[in-house]
């Protein structure tokens, strides 16, 4: 489950002290300063952005695409960013649209409605939702909907696993998990029933009780019929506890599933997704992994070349 690093040990010492300001900065509530700076650091001319797309006027929900620049049956990703289902703004995630599109892969950002305004089953349907105006806009973007990805991080990985897991928030589309040509986990709650009683959040997002909770929990769905997997993990993550990545692994590995784990020694919550921003990108090989994951799940075959 755990492979050999393709970056060294001095690369993260290097980085360590960019990345002690990142978590300073998120734990005396500056997010916005702080993705602000990493998104003044990954402006690409060759990528065309889209911003404030309306995918659910009745909720207020909009979405941002990044889109390769003469973009034509590319790969499409659909990222869910965290913040514990309570805050998170889809502006913040700039350098994820950036970072992906600069290499071909059209990214889709949507933000979703946040407890306690609503609880799993609101952010679940806003969540099936854009992945169904992904999938219904794809040729339009310069996408292929064959070729739909989703991704996620830490709260946001739950969220896109459980629609890789769980059929019945994409049937309310008209799709299904095999419909997805993968699904991306950086840091994700897969595997958290019980909750614990001192956790208010998860307690009002998931229910009190184990089979409410269980509606939440990703890896309670596997069955062997989801979308071949990537779970990105760093082994010092003090917010979700690797353990999570491990089972969902496993437990798709028991239904005979199509998934692959990647454990980073030495790196954390926040620095797994901010190595995916151009200066911090030497903390950990997430963007080359993820790249290397969607090149490899093609679905959807070629134009025909005419002449």
């Amino acid at each position: 489950m755990t492979l050999p690093l393709s970056y060294r040990s001095s690369s993260i010492r290097l980085l360590r002290p960019c990345l002690l300001l990142a978590v300073a900065l998120l734990l005396g509530g500056c997010e916005a300063t702080l993705f602000t700076g990493l998104n003044a650091t990954d402006q690409h001319r060759a990528i065309t952005p889209r911003n404030d797309i309306v995918f659910d006027a009745g909720h207020g929900l909009a979405l941002d695409v990044y889109a390769p620049a003469q973009a034509s049956h590319a790969p499409i990703v659909v990222f869910f960013y965290g913040g514990t289902w309570v805050r998170g703004e889809r502006a913040w995630y700039r350098f994820v649209g950036t970072a992906l599109a600069a290499h071909g892969v059209i990214t889709v950002i949507p933000d979703y409605r946040k407890y306690p305004q609503v609880t799993l089953d609101g952010f679940m349907q806003d969540a099936a939702s854009a992945v169904a105006w992904a999938h219904a806009h794809a040729t339009e973007i310069g996408g292929s909907p064959d070729d739909l990805f989703v991704m996620g991080h830490s709260a946001g990985g739950q969220i896109a696993a459980l629609l890789a897991t769980d059929p019945q928030w994409l049937a309310a589309h008209g799709m299904k998990p095999a419909d997805l040509a993968g699904f991306i986990g950086l840091a994700g709650c897969y595997d958290f029933v019980p909750v614990p009683q001192d956790d208010a959040i998860m307690l009002g997002v998931f229910g009190s009780t184990p089979a409410q909770q269980r509606r939440g929990q990703p890896v309670s769905f596997v069955g062997g019929s989801e979308p071949p997997m990537l779970l990105l993990q760093g082994t010092d993550d003090d917010d979700v506890e690797p353990s999570n990545a491990i089972s969902l692994y496993r437990a798709t590995q028991a239904a005979d599933g199509d998934s692959t784990l990647r454990t980073y020694p030495g790196v954390g919550h926040e620095a797994l997704l901010f190595a995916l921003s151009r200066p911090l990108r030497g903390g950990a090989p997430t963007l080359a992994d993820v790249l290397a994951f969607i090149q490899s799940h093609p679905r959807a075959k070629p134009p025909a070349v005419t002449r």
